[in-house]
């Protein structure tokens, strides 16, 4: 590839990421505000933003970036915890990003909910499995695996209600807008 196609593809990656970063920071700043905000626990918009970025955004970067920034940014405020746990509930809460990646290949929106109800899960499992295995707060056997999961079960409904719900919110508006101001934002490829 010559100097000038290369200079050319980094300019155009460049104009990309430039026209996303606006909604990228308001997914974030909305991450922020909702887990500062009194709310049920695991009631808030971070998966399904990272659902939505990875969806929507061009840049496989960035849509892996606002859920990390919105974590990091209202962790810093909030405390941070076991690191062991921590490293698991910001994987858990990234990886919507990359289902959704995934699931643009499809080419439909009927991927959205299958996506939206496997990253609750995947979180449910993985998170509550660190909780088990790091905090100390229940027995290093199967039984208390089970209770460490029978205790999470209505963080659960709240999981799946909150990542639903702020699913066909994100995804709801975004269609709504790019109807009224198809031209002022970006699509999805």
């Amino acid at each position: 590839m010559s100097a000038m196609a290369s200079l050319s593809n980094l300019l155009r990656a460049a104009a990309v990421v430039g026209a996303e970063i606006p909604l990228a920071a308001a997914l974030v700043g909305l991450d922020v505000v909702a887990r500062l905000l009194p709310h049920a626990p695991n009631l808030t918009p971070v998966a399904a933003s990272a659902l939505f970025a990875g969806m929507v955004f061009r840049s496989r970067t960035l849509a892996l970036a606002v859920p990390l920034a919105a974590l990091l940014l209202s962790d810093l405020v909030t405390g941070f915890y076991d690191w062991r746990v921590m490293v698991v509930v910001y994987a858990a809460l990234t990886l919507p990003a990359l289902i959704a990646r995934w699931g643009r290949r499809f080419g439909t929106p009927i991927v959205v909910v299958p996506a939206a109800l496997s990253s609750s899960l995947i979180f449910f499992v993985t998170t509550n499995f660190a909780v088990w295995a790091f905090s100390g707060m229940y027995s290093a056997d199967f039984g208390g695996l089970v209770r460490c999961y029978v205790a999470a079960l209505p963080f659960l409904q709240n999981t799946v209600t909150g990542d639903i719900v702020w699913t066909a919110a994100l995804f709801g508006g975004w269609l709504l807008a790019r109807r009224s101001y198809s031209a002022m934002l970006p699509r999805p490829v």
